[in-house]
């Protein structure tokens, strides 16, 4: 079987799908909404203006997994969808592929318009303090964050393939973005630059100032998410839906 009609058929099962496209506002929402309001009180004077900017992108990453997890688990909730969809294409690698890639579009275009909307609204709310950024720092920052989501949202996917549970994938992945990472991150030093969610954040600052560089610290998050696919692409090969 081609793959293109594959790829249609997971692509509308997720417009047809009401909660996966709330995420998606959800996710649009949340990022220039508080991109917004950290720009109005960035606290400290020194800090990086990009990252500022475009601060709210932690917080819509939580969306961004949140579609990941519900767009594969959905399949497992009852059974009968994934057994449904298997039957209709048997070829377990060529199906995730479909899915994999049908979630990554959707939230890559999302992403692409969340990304200069959540811009505007923070470099509006800095003012003067956003001079010195360059346009290639925008461009970098705009295009660098989609890519981003895109891969939590793909790296929820993966874990949620292995676990066959969105609300397993979801009590994994919300505290360790919200709690482990973004509220006691720090305490772990240089090691908590290369999870998951931190690592592909580097490409939203100007000046990086941990580990990994831009670029460097969106290939670690992508090799996170890699590694999540190819788990759950091993499972769904070896184990009956």
């Amino acid at each position: 079987m081609p793959f293109t009609p594959v790829f249609r058929s997971e692509w509308l099962k997720i417009r047809t799908v009401r909660p996966l496209l709330a995420t998606l506002f959800v996710l649009f929402t949340v990022t220039t909404a508080f991109s917004a309001l950290a720009s109005l009180d960035p606290g400290d004077p020194g800090a990086d203006p990009l990252f500022t900017a475009l601060s709210g992108t932690a917080l819509g990453q939580v969306a961004a997994v949140t579609f990941g997890a519900l767009a594969v688990s959905a399949e497992y909730r009852e059974g009968a969808a994934a057994r449904l969809s298997l039957t209709a294409v048997p070829r377990r690698g060529l199906w995730f592929a479909a899915k994999a890639a049908a979630i990554a579009a959707v939230v890559l275009v999302v992403a692409l318009v969340t990304m200069p909307a959540a811009l505007v609204a923070g470099l509006a709310g800095l003012g003067d303090a956003a001079d010195g950024l360059t346009t290639a720092d925008q461009v970098r920052g705009v295009v660098g964050g989609a890519v981003h989501l895109t891969l939590m949202a793909l790296f929820a996917a993966g874990l949620a393939m292995l676990l066959r549970s969105g609300t397993a994938t979801l009590s994994v992945l919300i505290p360790l973005i919200l709690i482990v990472s973004f509220v006691a991150g720090d305490a772990f030093g240089a090691v908590a630059d290369f999870m998951p969610d931190r690592a592909g954040q580097t490409v939203l600052r100007a000046e990086p100032d941990g580990t990994l560089g831009p670029w460097t610290g969106l290939a670690v998050s992508g090799c996170w998410t890699a590694a999540a696919l190819l788990a759950g692409a091993w499972r769904l090969r070896r184990q009956d839906a």
